[in-house]
């Protein structure tokens, strides 16, 4: 399966502590008899990433509304355009989301297109280093991330001034070439936006492995 990095929702305003402790029970040693329960209060505490990237939503935004029915032209029509529409309601439509840095190009296969493929890092052990490649499968709460990030980012500024790469820190797309050291500075530098975007609204992340 290999490791993905799935973003956490935030705590809304006022519900930090009990946000805190409700993870702490439902990730702790001790499985408490009543975890969905937790887990259904725990996320309707949260403020979803989908707002923090500004993916619009079906049914409220144009924006979604009009990509909706533009998927609609595509499919097979086997219902009617708006019993298409009724039934994607709700729908964030992450590609669309204006915060690109919460929208990696490392997606993970099967999920939610804001799941950064941590994966890619295997690559990159020798460059991160034992410690800071270790961390990669550790989830985290928002400050920890953030912190994770700038790590990373400093290897990556560190990295591309050596190798005369530092363009690579504002362009999205990979090199073509995998096998090259510029492709494993795009690795790190794209962990590490993804990382301090969240980490610096609030949100924390699961290490899923």
């Amino acid at each position: 399966m290999g490791l993905d990095w799935r973003p956490m929702g935030k705590p809304k305003p006022g519900y930090e502590d009990r946000f805190n402790e409700l993870y702490s029970l439902l990730t702790g040693p001790t499985k408490p008899d009543n975890k969905e329960a937790l887990r259904e209060e725990w996320f309707s505490i949260q403020i979803p990433t989908y707002e923090t990237i500004k993916a619009p939503l079906v049914g409220r935004d144009k924006e979604a509304d009009d990509w909706i029915k533009a998927q609609y032209e595509e499919s097979e029509k086997d219902v009617s355009l708006e019993e298409f529409v009724e039934g994607m309601k709700g729908y964030y439509v992450i590609l669309l989301a204006k915060e690109e840095d919460g929208v990696p190009v490392y997606m993970a296969m099967g999920q939610d297109e804001n799941v950064f493929r941590g994966k890619f890092l295997d690559s990159c052990e020798d460059l991160l280093g034992k410690e800071l490649y270790e961390e990669a499968y550790v989830s985290k709460m928002a400050d920890d991330t953030l912190k994770y990030g700038q790590q990373l980012m400093a290897v990556a500024e560190k990295l591309a001034t050596e190798h005369n790469a530092t363009y690579l820190k504002d362009q999205r797309f990979p090199p073509e070439n995998w096998d090259t050291i510029e492709f494993h500075i795009h690795v790190i530098y794209s962990a590490a936006k993804w990382l301090i975007f969240y980490g610096k609204n609030g949100h924390g992340f699961e290490a899923d492995f």
